[in-house]
C-alpha cells in the first residue's frame, strides 16, 4: 500500500467515467496482491499510444495523451464489435485503455480497422484511508421513490453505429419543442460522454446512463442490477419532473445483455413503446420481428436505413411500422401525436 497525494491525483489526466468520484476520498493505492473488479479506479501510465491518442476528461475536452502520462481510468469489461472485446484483468499487469472515455481493460481482439489498443502500466488499484478500493458503485444515484414515472420510450437497434443515439437525440429535441420537460437514459453501454452531451444538446433536461447508476460499462454485469439501476435513474428523472423520458439501449439485439433486458419483465413494464434503429432493411425486419414477438409495441423505425431510399423503401415493403427520418423524429407536431398514443397505450388503471 502507498500514500496516494492529492498533487498526484489532480496532476493526472481524469477520465469522464471517474467523474462522480470524490477524490477527496483517494488517499491511498494498492500497488501489489490484489485482483480489481469492474469499477475499481486504478491510476495507470501510458505505455503505448495505440487507437485511443486521447482521453475525454469530465467536462467533455478530449486531451492529448502523452507517453509516460498519469491517468486515471475505471476497470471494466468492453463489448463493441466496431471496436474492442476486453476483459477486466485478474491482476495489476500491463492492460489497456479500450475507450477514450476511460476504461481500463486487457483486450484480446478488435476491429481489424484499428490500430489496436493503448497500453497501459497500471501504477495502483485507488484506495480510502482503511485501505478499501475506491469503485463507482459507491457514488451511483442515491435511491428515490416516484408515485408518477414519466412516459417513456426506449431505442433499440441492430447493431452498434446503427443510429440509435441520433435517433434518441431526434425523440428528445421533438418533445423538447413541444415544450415538454425531457430526461434522456442509456441504460447499457461503455462509460463515454458524447451521447450525454448530443442530449443536451438536443434540448434533454436531465440527461443519465449507467455510469451514474455505478457501472464503468454493462457487459458481463447482472441483467438483474442493471434493471434496478435503470428503474431507479426513472424514479430521478420522475422526481425532477420530467414529463417523458427517452432511453437508449446499446449494442443490438443479439448483444447478451440487450437481448435480456428486452426481454425483461420490468423492463416492458417500465416503457410504453420502442423505436428500432437498423442499418439495412433485413435488420428492420428482423428487429421489429424479435421485439414484437417479445411484447413490445414498436412505434417506428428509424436509424441508417432511413438514408437509403431504396433500403428502407424494401423494409416498408415488409413492415406495418411507420418508417421515420430524422426530421419526423423532430417534428413537434409528430410528439403531440405520440404523446396522445403512448397515454392510449398506457393500461388503465383498476378503480
Amino acid at each position: 500500500m502507498e500514500i496516494l497525494t492529492t498533487n498526484r491525483l489532480h496532476k493526472s489526466k481524469r477520465a469522464f467515467s471517474t467523474r462522480r468520484v470524490n477524490l477527496d476520498l483517494c488517499t491511498k493505492l494498492k500497488v501489489s496482491d490484489y485482483a480489481p473488479v469492474a469499477g475499481d479506479l486504478v491510476l495507470a501510465r501510458i505505455v503505448e499510444l495505440g487507437s485511443h491518442s486521447r482521453i475525454e476528461l469530465p467536462t467533455g475536452r478530449r486531451a492529448k495523451l502523452q507517453l509516460g502520462d498519469e491517468i486515471l481510468l475505471a476497470y471494466g469489461n468492453r463489448y463493441a464489435p466496431d471496436q474492442y472485446e476486453a476483459y477486466v484483468p485478474t491482476d495489476l499487469g500491463p492492460c489497456h485503455m479500450v475507450v477514450a472515455g476511460g476504461v481500463a481493460a486487457r483486450a484480446v481482439s478488435w476491429h481489424e480497422r484499428l490500430a489496436g489498443p493503448t497500453a497501459i502500466q497500471p501504477i495502483g488499484v485507488v484506495a480510502d484511508s482503511n485501505g478499501a478500493a475506491v469503485n463507482l458503485g459507491q457514488f451511483r444515484c442515491e435511491d428515490v421513490c416516484c408515485a408518477v414515472p414519466p412516459v417513456a420510450i426506449a431505442v433499440f437497434g441492430s447493431s452498434m453505429n446503427a443510429g440509435k443515439t441520433i435517433s434518441a437525440a431526434s425523440l428528445v429535441k421533438g418533445f423538447a419543442d413541444t415544450g415538454l420537460r425531457v430526461g434522456a437514459l442509456k441504460i447499457t453501454g461503455t462509460a463515454a460522454g458524447g451521447d450525454t452531451w448530443l442530449m443536451r444538446d438536443y434540448g434533454a433536461s436531465e440527461v443519465f446512463d449507467f455510469t451514474d447508476a455505478g457501472f464503468t460499462t454493462t457487459f458481463m454485469e447482472p441483467v438483474s442490477e442493471i434493471m434496478a439501476g435503470a428503474e431507479n435513474l426513472m424514479r430521478v428523472l420522475g422526481k425532477s419532473g420530467c414529463d417523458v423520458a427517452v432511453i437508449e439501449v446499446a449494442d443490438g439485439l443479439y448483444q447478451k445483455e440487450t437481448s435480456q433486458l428486452a426481454a425483461h419483465p420490468a423492463l416492458k413494464a417500465m416503457i410504453d413503446g420502442v423505436y428500432f434503429a437498423a442499418n439495412d432493411a433485413l435488420g428492420a425486419v428482423t428487429g421489429v420481428s424479435k421485439l414484437e414477438s417479445m411484447g413490445h409495441t414498436v412505434l417506428g423505425v428509424s436509424g441508417a436505413v432511413m438514408r437509403s431510399p431504396l433500403a428502407s423503401a424494401e423494409a416498408a415493403s415488409q413492415l406495418d411500422t411507420p418508417m421515420l427520418h430524422l426530421d419526423d423524429l423532430q417534428n413537434p407536431d409528430c410528439a403531440h401525436g405520440l404523446m396522445d398514443r403512448l397515454y392510449q397505450l398506457r393500461p388503465v388503471a383498476a378503480e
